[in-house]
Parts: C-alpha cells; sequence; structure tokens
C-alpha cells in the first residue's frame, strides 16, 4: 500500500486519517477527499499525517489548497503531524507551512468534543 485516505472521526470531529506517500500522483486523491468533507459543511476537520512518511511538494501545496478552502467555509482545520515523523515534518518545516497551515502534533491538542465556532 503507497496511499491510503479513510474517512474516521477523531477528538468528536470528522477526519481523514492519511497513510502512506503523499506525493504528485496521490496528492489530488487527498485533495477530492477533503472536498467530499467539506461538501457536506462540517464545522471542523482534522487530516491525521501520522501514518504519512513521505511529503513532496505537491503534497505541501495541496495541504495549503485545503487550508485556504477550509478557511474560505469556515471550517476549523486540524493537520496533525507529529515532530516524531521526521520525513514528513522535515518538509513542512523546511517550506514553513505552519504559517499557513494549522498544525498539531497530535490528536490530544484538538481537545476532544470541543466544538469550534465558525467565523
Amino acid at each position: 500500500m503507497l496511499f491510503d485516505v479513510e474517512r474516521t472521526t477523531l477528538a468528536g470531529r470528522p477526519a481523514l486519517t492519511v497513510r502512506g506517500e503523499l506525493d504528485l500522483s496521490t496528492a489530488p486523491e487527498l485533495g477530492a477527499a477533503v472536498d467530499a468533507q467539506l461538501a457536506g459543511a462540517p464545522s471542523s476537520l482534522v487530516v491525521d499525517l501520522t501514518d504519512t512518511y513521505f511529503l513532496d511538494s505537491s503534497g505541501a501545496r495541496q495541504l495549503v489548497r485545503i487550508s485556504r478552502a477550509a478557511a474560505a467555509q469556515g471550517v476549523a482545520l486540524h493537520v496533525v503531524v507529529p515532530h516524531e515523523n521526521g520525513p514528513v515534518r522535515l518538509t513542512i518545516d523546511l517550506l514553513e507551512l505552519g504559517a499557513v497551515v494549522p498544525l498539531v502534533e497530535s490528536v490530544a491538542q484538538i481537545g476532544f468534543g470541543e466544538r469550534d465556532a465558525r467565523t
């Protein structure tokens, strides 16, 4: 398995768990999965990259697009990327994605069951 996006629930919120390589060939699949989730007008969405072991510039670009789309719809987005996930974290840190993508290190940082207010 090189890539998989699974719909789940994390911290009481709709979530997408991403496994494998997030790159040029798989970034559109993540984008489509996020678009499908956003079409349901959730108040928040979690994208969990804990089990993602590779991220290239296409994947990074998709994360920025996702962040902007969520913000435009008033959806509170949380992208989970633990520091222990060195390969993915390195790309995120080198590209300074934390400036435009709401990153957290763990689901515990999101808070269970709290609802984010739409702004």
